[in-house]
């Protein structure tokens, strides 16, 4: 019996040993590894920063404007009657003084008559005073012949009449005048863009007739391109300034043209200056009412502070760049100019060859340590 159970623990006692010293290695090994997974601290990568330079940034502003009519005008009666002839309509292009259309009036040939006649009746009397008083005169010169009083009574007959012979030319003038304005004729030249009358219809200066103009005049060749420049960037624009625009007529067509005039003051309401650009539009293909998405070049009139849009933080309480100080991070705080890509303008208690932090996070606080600095290339 003791012999069978020798036999049976020798065996147990073998392995029991063996699990022991592999429990045993395993233990050293973990330890080993325990004191390799030790972490040595490593050094913190260096700080990106760049010198702060001055240079000048040129950049362009997008923006809706409006084509019009260099000149446009409603064309009304001045007399009334009735219209005898036109002779332009919707799409004419017609030159300077040329005729439109003709108007009658029976009553303004009547009146001018009557002008005539009172005319040549204030002639005769103004002819017939003057005689009598040069009459007067020749004898005066013998003396004692005429009163002295006679002579002034004759001249003063002889001027009065004059008056009257100027005032009778004055209203013959008038009327011939006012039958002039029967000829509806083109203040200028440009195209007939309305026509709101036909032969035999009544026109007038008042009432029925003027209720709606007689022609609109719209001149085609120089058009005006307005556009309403935001505030921020009035001080970028001047006269002279060239732009240029696109139409969704010809969406493959750019057209150019100079800035001529501008307001000067801001519109109330939109906080924006109206400024206009001459076209040349000889070809008359951009029409009046045409909307523009103009492109406007906003070069810097002088070198400014510019640095890349990842150095600035819009943070809650202001607009920020950090400069590095004596291996320490300080805020500064800045204002925004003009964007041009991925480069910004910025103004602020700066100075060149400030080393500014490329790429600014709030996580760098105001005085925090920085340790190391890499120059960007």
């Amino acid at each position: 019996m003791n012999r069978l159970i020798n036999s049976i623990a020798s065996p147990l006692l073998a392995v029991f040993s063996s699990l022991l010293v592999m429990s045993a290695l395993n233990g050293c090994h973990s330890s080993d590894s325990k004191a390799d997974k030790v972490v040595v601290a490593e050094e913190p990568e260096p700080t990106e920063v760049f010198s702060l330079r001055k240079d000048k940034l040129s950049s362009s502003l997008r923006i809706p404007g409006e084509l019009v009519a260099y000149r446009d005008v409603d064309i009304y009666a001045k007399v009334s009657g009735f219209i005898k002839s036109i002779h332009a309509d919707v799409g004419t292009e017609v030159k300077e003084g040329q005729l439109l259309a003709l108007a009658e009036a029976p009553e303004l040939n009547a009146q001018l008559a009557a002008a005539e006649s009172r005319l040549k009746s204030q002639e005769a009397l103004y002819i017939a005073s003057k005689a009598n008083y040069d009459r007067y005169v020749d004898a005066a010169k013998t003396p004692g012949t005429v009163a002295q009083s006679m002579i002034e009574q004759t001249l003063a007959k002889k001027e009065s009449d004059y008056a009257q012979l100027q005032a009778a030319k004055a209203s013959y003038k008038e009327v011939s005048d006012m039958r002039k304005y029967l000829e509806i004729r083109a203040p200028f030249s440009g195209v007939i863009s309305l026509r709101n009358v036909s032969t035999g219809a009544y026109i007038g200066p008042s009432g029925k007739g003027s209720e709606l103009p007689l022609f609109v005049l719209t001149e085609q060749k120089r058009l005006r391109l307005v556009v309403a420049v935001p505030e921020a960037y009035t001080g970028y624009v001047d006269q002279g300034d060239e732009v240029s625009f696109t139409v969704k007529a010809f969406p493959d067509r750019k057209f150019n043209g100079k800035v001529q005039r501008l307001a000067g003051a801001l519109d109330k309401r939109l906080r924006s200056e109206r400024t206009e650009v001459d076209v040349i539009n000889n070809d008359r293909k951009l029409l009046p009412g045409m909307i523009a998405e103009v492109t406007v070049p906003l070069p810097t009139k002088s070198n400014t502070f510019v640095v890349p849009k990842s150095a600035v933080i819009n943070s809650s309480t202001g607009v920020f760049i950090v400069k590095v100080v004596n291996q320490k991070a300080e805020w500064v705080a800045v204002q925004k100019g003009m964007e041009d890509g991925e480069k910004i303008e910025v103004f602020g208690d700066l100075k060149d060859g400030d080393q500014i932090i490329t790429t600014a996070t709030e996580e760098v606080r105001n005085g925090s340590p920085i340790r190391s600095v890499k120059p960007t290339t």
